[in-house]
């Protein structure tokens, strides 16, 4: 279980994508720190588990259904990544519940500023998209956030420059594929909904 809260912005070293798979190699000395082996990782919001681990970072391996959901598979080397520990029991929920489980891709449409802020909109899934409401939070690229607005099969985000400084978010531009996770609570309620129906 994640937060939405990023923890460091690590650089992608490696990736190795192939038929059956990818490995994944982080430089993150932070995170590294605070890991041993089978730990997991939310990478760009997706839920890895760290397969080596080193002073410097860790590598994980990604399975070709998580590659054929997310957008990890796209990734490139140099390329910036946001990186969520899982909260402990005991920890502070600062953001909102996020499971790592990534739910599709969505593509950025448009990049606004807007004050100190960044307007930030995206084409969600159309299967998605009864699981967003305006002012609900959202899971995008790991990080926890609020809809600003919701038109058809967008949903605009507002970055404030603390979200800008320390997560991937503000190296978006127009045409970027990025991970949606929408919230736990509305996946369980279509879910039940669905489940009730004649």
């Amino acid at each position: 279980m994640f937060t939405g809260l990023i923890e460091e912005l690590g650089r992608v070293s490696e990736i190795d994508v192939g038929d059956t798979g990818a490995r994944i190699r982080i430089s993150a000395p932070g995170v590294a720190a605070k890991i041993t082996e089978g730990d997991s990782v939310a990478v760009n919001g997706a839920c890895l588990t760290a397969a080596e681990v080193s002073d410097q970072g860790f590598a994980a391996d990604v399975m070709n259904q998580t590659l054929g959901l997310t957008a990890l598979g796209s990734l490139g080397p140099e390329a910036r990544v946001n990186l969520e520990l899982a909260m402990p029991a005991d920890g502070r929920f600062g953001g909102h519940i996020v499971a790592g489980h990534v739910d599709g891709v969505g593509e950025v449409t448009s990049v606004v500023e807007d004050g100190i802020a960044r307007r930030l909109t995206v084409r969600f899934p159309e299967d998605l998209l009864p699981l967003v409401v305006e002012r609900g939070s959202v899971s995008l690229s790991g990080v926890s956030l609020t809809v600003a607005s919701l038109e058809a099969d967008r949903v605009e985000v507002s970055l404030i420059p603390e979200t800008l400084e320390r997560t991937n978010l503000g190296l978006l531009v127009e045409g970027d594929a990025i991970n949606l996770e929408c919230d736990l609570v509305a996946r369980h309620v279509r879910r039940l909904l669905e489940s009730v129906q004649p």
